[in-house]
C-alpha cells in the first residue's frame, strides 16, 4: 500500500500542493467534528446533573455553530482543492501524452489502436481526475478521524475503547485481504474499459461500411465481445468484493451493538457514570464513519493505481531523438543518400539516392504501393530511415529540432483531416497567430471563399470532426489554404488535386502555383499536365528510383514513365459511343 501511495503522490506532480491543502483542511474538519461531540456531552452532563439553567444549552449551541460553520467552510475549501488538483492532473497528463505523440514515428499509430490512446486520454484519465485526489484525502482524513474519535472513546472508558479498537483492527484485516484480491482484478477492469472504448470508436468510425453491407447486429462481433468483456470484468470485481463488503459492515455493526450493550452493563454494575455511558452509545454511531471513509479510499486506491499504471504504460512509447539545431537552413535543397526503410520485416525503400535542388519542382510517380508516399514521409521525418541520410541545406534532418524541421515544410495530403472547430481556426492551424485578413486572403487564393461565404456563419462556421460536413474537394481546398498561410519553403503535395471537382480544378491549379512559387516542391501526382512541367521526375517502383529526368528525357526512354504517359493519353481520348 505504501508503494502505491507513493506512486499516486508522485503522479500528482504540480498539484501535490493543492492535495496537501485539502488533506490539512480535512484534518481541521475532523477536529471540528469533535465540537459536535462536545456539544452533545455538555447537554448530557446538564441533564444528568439536573442543571436547568440556559448556560449548558448556550455552550452546546456555540459548539454546534462553530462546528457547522467550520465544516461548511473546510468542506468547500477541501472540495475546491480536490477538484482543481484532479482536473489539472488529468489535463497536464493529456498535454504530456499529446507532446509525446508528436514525437513518435507514424508507425506507432499503425501498431497501436487509436482507441487505446483515446481510452487512456478519456476514460482512464477520467478515473485519475476523479479518484486520485479523493483517494489521498479519504485515506489521510479517514485515518486521522479514526484516531481522533477512538481517542475520545478511550477518554470516556478504556473498555469501550478496546471494543472499538478491536473492531477497527479486524475491519482493517478484512480490508487488507479484499485489497489484495482487488489488486489482481483492477488491471483487467482497466483493460476491458479501454478495449471497449477502442471497439466503440472503431465501430462508429466504420458506420458507413456497417450500413452499406447491412451488418448492423451481425458484423459487430468485435464490439459485442468488447462490451461483454467489460461487463464480465466489472461483474467479477463486484462478485469478488461483495462478501468482503458484507463482512466489513457486519464487523462494524456488531461492534457498535457491543459498545452499546457494554456501556449499559458497565453503568448497571456501577463502573461507569450515566453521562459516559450515554456518550459511549452516541459515539458507537459516529466512530466507525471515519474508518469507512478510510476503507473507501483504500478500495478506490487500487483502481486509481491501475489507471496510473495504464497511463504510464502509454507514456512508454519510443520517441524519435530530436536534434539540437533550432535555426532554419540557409538553403532548402534536399539530398537523399542510400536510404533504406522497412515496415517491420517488409522493406519498402531500398538504396534510394536523389538530389532535389533548392526552389525546383520534383514530381514523383510510380505504381500504387511503390513507396512514393513513404519517401515523402521520410523527408518530413514522420519515420526515421533504417540507414542512409536525408539532408536539407546540407544538414541531416535528424540534427534539427522537430519543431524547426516542421517549420520548413507544408504538406497537402490526399486524405485531408480537419478538426471539429471553425473554418477559420482550421485554416489558422498552419499559422496560429494569423490575422483574420490573412486567413481570408489564403482562403481566396485556395478558391475557398465561394463555399465559405455560403455557410451559415461564414468563417465562424463550426465543421464536424474530420470535416464530415464538407465535400472532399472543399476539404482539399481548405488544406491548401492552410499550407498557403503557413508559407513554408518546402512544399510536399500528395495528390493534392485528387478530390477536386473539374469546375474548380483550373482555379485550384492557380492556387497551387501560388503556393509553390519560389519553393522546393515535391509532388506525388498522376495527372500528365501536372507532371510534365516539373524540373525533374523521379519514377519509383518496388521501393527504388528506376528512372529520373525531365519529361522530354523520360518520354524518349522505354519504361514505366513512357507507359504512364501513353496510358494517360489513351484515357483522355477514350469516348463512349
Amino acid at each position: 500500500m505504501i508503494g502505491t501511495f507513493r506512486k499516486i503522490w508522485r503522479f500528482s506532480g504540480q498539484e501535490r500542493g493543492n492535495i496537501n491543502k485539502s488533506v490539512l483542511v480535512s484534518f481541521l474538519n475532523a477536529i471540528l467534528r469533535m465540537f459536535e461531540v462536545s456539544a452533545v456531552y455538555f447537554v448530557i452532563l446538564a441533564l444528568v446533573g439536573g442543571d436547568k439553567s440556559a448556560a449548558p444549552a448556550w455552550i452546546a449551541l456555540g459548539f454546534m455553530l462553530v462546528s457547522i460553520a467550520g465544516n461548511g467552510i473546510t468542506n468547500r475549501f477541501s472540495k475546491l482543492q480536490q477538484t482543481h488538483a484532479g482536473y489539472f492532473m488529468a489535463a497536464n497528463e493529456r498535454i504530456r501524452l499529446g507532446e509525446l505523440l508528436k514525437n513518435v514515428q507514424m508507425g506507432y499509430f499503425n501498431e497501436n489502436s487509436l482507441g487505446e490512446v483515446s481510452g487512456v486520454c478519456t476514460t482512464v484519465l477520467g478515473n485519475v481526475e476523479t479518484l486520485v485526489p479523493m483517494v489521498l484525502v479519504n485515506i489521510l482524513s479517514g485515518l486521522i478521524g479514526t484516531v481522533v474519535f477512538t481517542a475520545m472513546i478511550i477518554a470516556f472508558d478504556w473498555r469501550i475503547g478496546l471494543i472499538a479498537a478491536a473492531a477497527i483492527l479486524l475491519y482493517l484485516f478484512v480490508l487488507s485481504v479484499m485489497e489484495k484480491k482487488f489488486a489482481s482484478e483492477a488491471p483487467k477492469a482497466q483493460k476491458s474499459q479501454t478495449a471497449m472504448t477502442a471497439a466503440v470508436l472503431e465501430y462508429v468510425q466504420g458506420m458507413g461500411v456497417v450500413k452499406s453491407f447491412n451488418l448492423s447486429g451481425k458484423g459487430d462481433q468485435k464490439l459485442q465481445d468488447a462490451l461483454e468483456f467489460n461487463r464480465k470484468s466489472n461483474f467479477d470485481i463486484e462478485f469478488l468484493l461483495t462478501p468482503f463488503s458484507i463482512a466489513q459492515d457486519l464487523i462494524l455493526q456488531i461492534a457498535g451493538v457491543g459498545m452499546m450493550l457494554s456501556a449499559v452493563l458497565l453503568w448497571l454494575n456501577g463502573s461507569m457514570s450515566v453521562a459516559n455511558a450515554l456518550m459511549s452509545i452516541v459515539m458507537s454511531f459516529l466512530v466507525f464513519g471515519q474508518i469507512k471513509l478510510f476503507g473507501m479510499g483504500i478500495t478506490m486506491m487500487r483502481l486509481a493505481d491501475a489507471s496510473i499504471d495504464r497511463t504510464l504504460a502509454t507514456e512508454n512509447m519510443d520517441q524519435m531523438e530530436s536534434g539540437s539545431t533550432d535555426t532554419a537552413p540557409e538553403s532548402h535543397d534536399i539530398s537523399l543518400e542510400n536510404l533504406h526503410f522497412s515496415y517491420g520485416e517488409r522493406e519498402i525503400i531500398r538504396d534510394v539516392s536523389a538530389y532535389i535542388p533548392d526552389r525546383t519542382t520534383t514530381a514523383i510517380i510510380g505504381p500504387s504501393g511503390s513507396g512514393k508516399t513513404t519517401l515523402c514521409n521520410l523527408i518530413a521525418r514522420f519515420w526515421d530511415v533504417d540507414s542512409g541520410s536525408i539532408k536539407i541545406g546540407g544538414k541531416d534532418i535528424r540534427d534539427f529540432t522537430l519543431e524547426t524541421l516542421m517549420d520548413q515544410m507544408s504538406m497537402v495530403f490526399q486524405n485531408v483531416y480537419l478538426f471539429a472547430d471553425t473554418i477559420e481556426n482550421n485554416i489558422k492551424f498552419g499559422k496560429p497567430d494569423a490575422t483574420h485578413q490573412e486567413v481570408v486572403a489564403a482562403a481566396k487564393k485556395a478558391c475557398c471563399d465561394d463555399f465559405i461565404e455560403k455557410l451559415p456563419d461564414g468563417y465562424d462556421t463550426v465543421i464536424g470532426e474530420g470535416g464530415a460536413s464538407l465535400s472532399g474537394g472543399e476539404k482539399q481546398r481548405l488544406s491548401i489554404a492552410r499550407a498557403l498561410l503557413k508559407d513554408a519553403p518546402i512544399v510536399i503535395l500528395d495528390e493534392a488535386t485528387a478530390n477536386v471537382d473539374p469546375e474548380n480544378e483550373d482555379r485550384l491549379q492557380k492556387a497551387i502555383e501560388a503556393l509553390t512559387r519560389d519553393k522546393t516542391i515535391l509532388m506525388i501526382a498522376h495527372r500528365l499536365k501536372t507532371v510534365r512541367h516539373a524540373d525533374q521526375i523521379l519514377v519509383v517502383d518496388h521501393g527504388q528510383i528506376v528512372q529520373h529526368g525531365t519529361h522530354g528525357e523520360l518520354i524518349a526512354q522505354k519504361g514505366i514513365y513512357a507507359d504512364f504517359v501513353n496510358e494517360r493519353q489513351r484515357a483522355i481520348s477514350w469516348k463512349l459511343n
